[in-house]
């Protein structure tokens, strides 16, 4: 859907040309070649349904000022600008849940237990919701898109009236000159491992996360699950 509102937006805009540099100012790289990493939406098994996707929108959408997005690669930048800087509109009760169990007082020996509960919960749900546990909606923000990402943000998008008006909230003191960064992760993801959330970053918005919480925790295990260790091991033997 909102696919299909960026291609009417541009339709309908009295400045077509300048409807289309807007939405070209996002990120919409399909790779990045330096790390030779590609978006997960356009792997190959998804190749059949994107080809299936891109014709009924060229066959319902179809224009003039559209048709650069309606070729194969055109198509393919235009998911890839939604799929790198899409906000998920709406918060989960889980995720309002982690950030309550973030402010519990408790000792380190149950704070681990209570990460592993969270840790392991949230990968069943996200199974069973197909991927779109977090999110009642999507948009494109352009101050929010405009921020670069940290494990160990200083502000974050809310939704305070529960409705698509985002609003950027500072979540720690922020001294003028320093860089506004917020997390591309939610909660569930954030307190993951680095070696998590750097898949996730990479799979998501194709780059390798070098902020100072992933730095300062490069010497730590990488796994902080069974199931993410079972991985290692056979990407081991597969090598």
């Amino acid at each position: 859907m909102l696919l299909a509102r960026i291609i009417a937006t541009v339709r309908q805009a009295a400045d077509k040309e300048g409807a289309t540099t807007l939405f070209m100012q996002f990120c919409h790289r399909t790779v990045n070649e330096e790390e030779e990493i590609a978006h997960k939406l356009l792997g190959t098994e998804f190749q059949d349904q994107m080809e299936a996707l891109r014709v009924m929108m060229e066959k319902g959408l179809g224009a003039p000022e559209v048709q650069h997005w309606l070729t194969p690669e055109g198509f393919r930048s235009l998911v890839a600008l939604v799929g790198t800087n899409g906000q998920g509109i709406g918060t989960s009760p889980l995720s309002r849940w982690v950030r309550n169990c973030d402010a519990l007082e408790i000792t380190a020996e149950e704070r681990e237990k209570l990460d592993q509960l969270v840790d392991d919960l949230y990968e069943q749900l996200e199974k069973e919701a197909g991927g779109f546990l977090n999110n009642e909606g999507s948009g494109l923000y352009p101050l929010q898109s405009s921020c670069n990402h940290s494990c160990n943000p200083n502000a974050m998008p809310t939704f305070p009236y529960n409705n698509f008006h985002l609003v950027m909230t500072a979540v720690k003191d922020i001294a003028a000159g320093d860089e506004i960064c917020v997390s591309y992760l939610d909660e569930c993801n954030l307190n993951r491992s680095r070696h998590s959330r750097i898949s996730i970053l990479r799979e998501n918005y194709l780059f390798t996360c070098r902020c100072s919480k992933c730095e300062e925790q490069m010497i730590e295990p990488d796994v902080t699950s069974e199931e993410e260790m079972d991985e290692d091991e056979e990407e081991e033997e597969d090598e």
